[in-house]
């Protein structure tokens, strides 16, 4: 048994696949497979994977007759993985040099349920955004493991399954998948960071986290961004399904969830504008639905202000607040410091609360 499934679904990503497959056979820690899924892409993607498969005995190519979508290909990945730990890769990422070994030294430390890790965006202008795990406690003493309703900070550090490695018998024995839509991270990796009983960190940039110009959902503009609703009522499925279990958080959870829904509907990519009252409507509806018996925290400034629209459903004033707060920023943005050089690599730090 490797120590590590690395699991990847391929579609469409032949421009970025031998980049991906590199970094991982590049590693110096060699104790892991690679579980290829082949999700009927219909560029190069499948010649590249056989390719790689006939030089490297660990790569195992798993070809799908349909297309399914990139939850049900990292599903059937996760089905044929066979390592004590899995990690979902996708296919136009990579994993920086040293990666594995540190990976493999954090795990035979804590042999935690959930190990989460630094992250990098890498954007198409040469931009690149670190996310480091040391954000979630900020120097504060922390553990080497713990649950999240000790630490529910880690709430603020991006619910993308990429930076999580799962111990594989924890995963089968909480029985989540990653169900269909957009948005499937959120209603994977919310349950699983609830459901660990032990969870770790490793404070590195261990994962190449591309943002591509065209061809990310975050990117698209769509209908399908109200998908994202189905992804949360699924998370409150979840914390339903463990009664009393999940109390304390709730009101953390729902007020991200909200913020997260207002995220999407801020992002000028995303929402079509003919819809846009309509999501807003949607949200409020989220907010009603799954507000906690006790209320929720209101964050302050900004996002406090769109939270409490959200709770009267006033969808105009939120609008006008938003156009005047756009009006704000292009007026800021149009008197750059003179000679002030642009950055290229920033640090991702979000104000978050480890108590």
């Amino acid at each position: 048994m490797a120590l590590l499934s690395l699991i990847v679904p391929v579609y469409r990503v032949e421009e970025y696949l031998a980049e991906c497959l590199d970094s991982l056979l590049g590693q110096s820690f060699t104790d892991f497979e690679v579980i290829a899924v082949d999700d009927a892409s219909p560029d190069g993607s499948g010649e590249i994977l056989s390719a790689y498969a006939e030089r490297d005995s660990r790569i195992k190519v798993v070809t799908l007759p349909r297309n399914v979508g990139l939850g049900a290909a990292r599903n059937t990945g996760l089905q044929h993985a066979t390592g004590r730990y899995v990690w979902c890769v996708d296919s136009d990422d990579w994993l920086p040099p040293g990666t594995l070994e540190a990976v493999a030294a954090r795990i035979e430390q804590t042999t935690p349920d959930l190990l989460v890790t630094g992250y990098a965006r890498v954007y198409w202008d040469g931009r690149v955004e670190d996310h480091p795990v040391s954000a979630v406690h900020q120097g504060r003493e922390v553990p080497e493991t713990f649950t999240f309703a000790e630490q529910p900070g880690l709430l603020n550090h991006l619910w993308i399954a990429c930076n999580k490695v799962i111990r594989r018998d924890f995963l089968v024995e909480t029985g989540l998948t990653f169900g269909p839509g957009w948005y499937e991270d959120v209603a994977f990796v919310l349950p699983l960071m609830l459901a660990s009983g032990r969870i770790s960190l490793l404070d590195r940039d261990c994962y190449g986290y591309r943002q591509r110009q065209q061809g990310a959902i975050t990117r698209t503009v769509s209908d399908r961004h109200f998908e994202v609703f189905d992804q949360w009522d699924r998370v409150f499925e979840f914390m339903n399904s463990r009664p009393g279990e999940f109390a304390t958080l709730r009101p953390v959870i729902f007020q991200r969830m909200i913020w997260h829904c207002l995220q999407v509907l801020g992002h000028a990519s995303r929402v079509p504008g003919p819809m846009r009252r309509t999501f807003f409507a949607r949200i409020s509806a989220q907010y009603r639905r799954h507000l906690p018996s006790g209320g929720a925290p209101v964050a302050a400034g900004n996002d406090g202000m769109k939270q409490r629209l959200v709770a009267l459903g006033a969808y105009q004033l939120f609008e006008l607040l938003m156009s005047a707060w756009q009006i704000r920023q292009r007026l800021a943005g149009r008197r750059p410091q003179a000679g002030a050089p642009i950055p290229r690599r920033v640090v991702q730090r979000s104000p978050i609360k480890t108590g």
